[in-house]
């Protein structure tokens, strides 16, 4: 079972892609939570499990991460794009 892990640097329009953004600039929001993260990966369809004491290598405050389970059947950049377009309805509604 492959187990991909979304940082919220990854979909964070704060960050530039050299800080890890990983998305387009107009699909990502800003400062967005693992919980947040999770309930999207969660309407996308997969288990999602929040680790919140980790940090990611190039930040220094500890945001945590999203480890999504089952995504075999996506690629981590299809996943981090459906993701990134729940997170904006997620903060549209």
């Amino acid at each position: 079972m492959v187990e991909n892990v979304i940082w919220p640097a990854a979909l964070d329009a704060t960050c530039t892609r050299g800080e890890g953004r990983r998305v387009a600039e107009d699909l990502a929001v800003p400062e967005p939570t693992v919980d947040e993260i999770a309930q999207a990966v969660q309407q996308v369809g997969y288990d999602a499990v929040i680790e919140r004491d980790v940090t990611y290598p190039r930040e220094y405050e500890p945001r945590g991460r999203v480890v999504v389970k089952g995504a075999d059947d996506a690629s981590k950049s299809d996943l981090l794009g459906a993701v990134a377009a729940y997170l904006g309805v997620i903060r549209d509604s």
